[in-house]
């Protein structure tokens, strides 16, 4: 076995190598740029090594750099995690030349597999089921728009070198044909230095469920069943599951002894994963072999009870899997949630900055028989870069039982831990996760990669609670506002035999109208004689309660924010007041203040690099025109033209990097 293994990665996926290397009594060695000095991942380690600086062009991704850092340290085993050079078969081939193992597959199946033309053809002669497409290299857009014409619109436009939704554009007529080719070979020669681009049909109504594989080096090769991942935004997987809730059995053998036959034929070994595009009949299609741990496993870990990363250890140093096809089940449903640095009230722009509060849910086993995990690399006080993806932690929750029962247990468990989860000082995604969660389209199961552009059509603004929990969250409010005057009461100095009463009948503002309340001991009673009971310990400066309204239990995020109180669970977030009925009626008079007009200014959404501008001063543009784009955490984001205008003044340059707000360009 191993001595001491280097992680060439960085953030939560190093942190979870680590933790399994160490449980096998691996020493380990982490590496790291100059943004993560302070990282998680660095502090984890028992020893580590600075590669360059912050862009992972001149770090994570430059191979001499990790060659010097074996050397420094003596690690004679590195595994890649995922991204970065995890699929780069020059570095698995340095890698044998310096007579260091690599924790992942032979050079030989990474360079088969990690060319998405080459693996199509692959699998075809392997008896794999393909989707129609054109798998020569593409030369320029002109091309690009006769073969969408030939296969038939909708296409997908995919970078051959690409994954983790980098380089990837559907293309619905010729327009978007063409800019996406354009978008697609310059995403993908940013994040893999490979801007090469194939076409293929796009499948309406898709599910995206891939098969996860392992396999050692004496010829045994097993499928682990599958994970449904069609929860997506920019291809890029939001929430994942295991099983699939769509599968049968027969469909789930079918597609897992395909993906044994792919991984057979190109002599593979470790863990893999072939992932699959299935219509809704269950007729599924080959996509793509991730030759590499996905950013998901841990709900194959889940639910098989197979520690993936000490799979591929023990692979990497030559031992035998101690177990066949039949041993491997599928016991209970887990859920996994991807927290991003990415502000859903900003249509998921990249957000950047220090994690001021950073507290998650207590891993390991919950009261009501569930399993929380939480794979992340940050902590309180860390700062989230621009330079890197945006992923925070994996939180993931397992219930027990069978079917759509262990489902609904492990989707009302992570909703309670997501309510549970504190996160401040960025914008991030959790709010939309917990809505998703809500949802009964996604509770029944009818999911399809198409999710949250059918759900979300424009965009994300939260969650309007319903009657029921308006009324709940008047309550809360209320009961917060009541105890933070009680306190005030209890100020020293209060002159003897005096003893400063809190009023009982309240006004609850929230965003969506005014809720009349009084205390009737435990009770608050609503002005149309409803009653709910309210009991909780909350004191002021905790900032995670539990509350017990009408017999249910809350666990809500509470903030007093000046005379406001914000409130959020369960994707909502509101900020209440709570005023006499005196101050309330008053309150109606006061005048609203208006926001700013920057209806004629194109800002930056969000801070990164201007990589075009395709405008000039003095021309004329339309509603929808692309007018400039930036490169923020890996990915192009073009900015589009809102309305037809003349444009005045260009502000900013091709290289320069701004901050959120930032003027990008001003219309007459």
């Amino acid at each position: 076995m191993f001595k001491k293994i280097l992680i060439a990665n960085r953030g939560e996926i190093a942190c979870r190598v680590i933790k399994t290397a160490k449980k096998m009594g691996i020493a380990t060695v982490a590496v790291y740029s100059d943004a993560d000095a302070n990282a998680l991942h660095v502090s984890m380690a028992d020893e580590a090594v600075h590669i360059g600086a912050a862009p992972s062009s001149q770090s994570y991704l430059v191979i001499e750099q990790i060659i010097e850092a074996i050397r420094q340290t003596g690690a004679d085993a590195v595994h890649p995690g995922y991204g970065f050079l995890s699929e780069n078969a020059a570095f698995a081939a340095a890698l044998e030349k310096e007579g260091v193992a690599f924790i992942g597959p032979p050079v030989g199946a990474i360079e088969a597999m990690g060319d998405k033309i080459t693996s199509k053809k692959i699998a075809a002669d392997a008896g794999v089921s393909t989707v129609p497409g054109h798998m020569d290299l593409i030369e320029d857009a002109d091309e690009a728009v006769k073969i969408a014409v030939s296969i038939g619109y909708p296409v997908m436009i995919k970078a051959s070198a690409g994954g983790g939704g980098k380089g990837m554009r559907i293309a619905w007529d010729e327009a978007e044909a063409r800019e996406g080719f354009q978008s697609s070979k310059n995403e993908a020669k940013n994040a893999f230095g490979d801007d090469r681009i194939f076409i293929e049909k796009f499948v309406t109504q898709p599910r995206h469920i891939e098969i996860q594989v392992l396999g050692d080096q004496h010829g045994n090769m097993f499928y682990l069943g599958e994970r449904e991942c069609s929860i997506q935004r920019r291809n890029q997987k939001v929430i994942e599951e295991a099983p699939s809730p769509f599968l049968d059995e027969a469909t789930r053998k079918a597609m897992g002894e395909q993906a044994v036959a792919l991984a057979r034929a190109v002599g593979y070994h470790s863990a893999g994963t072939v992932e699959f595009i299935v219509d809704g009949s269950r007729k599924f299609y080959f996509l793509e072999m991730n030759t590499r741990l996905q950013v998901e496993h841990p709900v194959t870990e889940l639910v098989t009870g197979i520690d993936l990363v000490e799979q591929m250890i023990r692979i990497a140093a030559g031992e035998k899997l101690g177990f066949v096809q039949d041993d491997i089940t599928l016991t209970g449903w887990a859920i996994e949630s991807r927290l991003y640095a990415e502000d859903p009230y900003r249509n998921f722009l990249p957000s950047i900055g220090r994690l001021t509060r950073y507290r998650p849910p207590a891993e390991g086993e919950q009261a009501d028989g569930s399993i929380l995990r939480n794979d992340t690399g940050v902590f309180e006080g860390g700062e989230i870069s621009m330079f890197y993806d945006p992923m925070i932690a994996k939180l993931c929750t397992w219930s027990p039982g069978k079917g759509e029962t262990a489902r609904v247990a492990a989707i009302d468990a992570m909703a309670d831990a997501l309510d549970r989860f504190e996160l401040e000082g960025i914008g991030h995604n959790l709010p939309f996760l917990s809505a998703v969660m809500g949802q009964e389209r996604f509770r029944s199961g009818k999911l399809t990669t198409a999710y949250i552009a059918e759900e979300f059509p424009q965009g994300f603004d939260g969650v309007t609670p319903d009657e029921p929990l308006s009324k709940k969250l008047a309550a809360i409010a209320a009961f917060v506002h009541r105890t933070v005057c009680a306190r005030a009461t209890e100020i020293s100095g209060t002159l003897p035999n005096r003893h400063p009463t809190v009023r009982r009948d309240w006004v609850v503002a929230l965003p969506h109208g005014d809720i009349a309340l009084s205390f009737d001991g435990e009770e608050v009673v609503f002005g149309d004689g409803f009653v709910l009971p309210i009991v909780s310990i909350w004191k002021p400066g905790k900032t995670l309660a539990e509350f017990t309204v009408g017999g249910a239990v809350l666990r809500v995020k509470v903030d007093l924010i000046g005379s406001a109180i914000r409130l959020r669970c369960r994707g909502v977030d509101l900020l209440v007041r709570v005023r006499s009925p005196r101050v309330a009626a008053l309150s109606q008079l006061m005048p609203v203040k208006l926001p700013p007009d920057t209806s004629k200014l194109l800002l930056c959404p969000m801070p990164g690099v201007v990589t075009s501008i395709a405008v000039h001063v003095g021309d004329v543009v339309e509603a929808g025109q692309p007018l400039a784009s930036v490169e923020a955490m890996k990915m192009e984001n073009v900015l589009k033209a809102e309305r037809a205008g003349v444009i005045k003044h260009v502000a900013a340059d091709i290289g320069q990097s701004l901050a959120t707000d930032d003027l990008i360009l001003e219309f007459e």
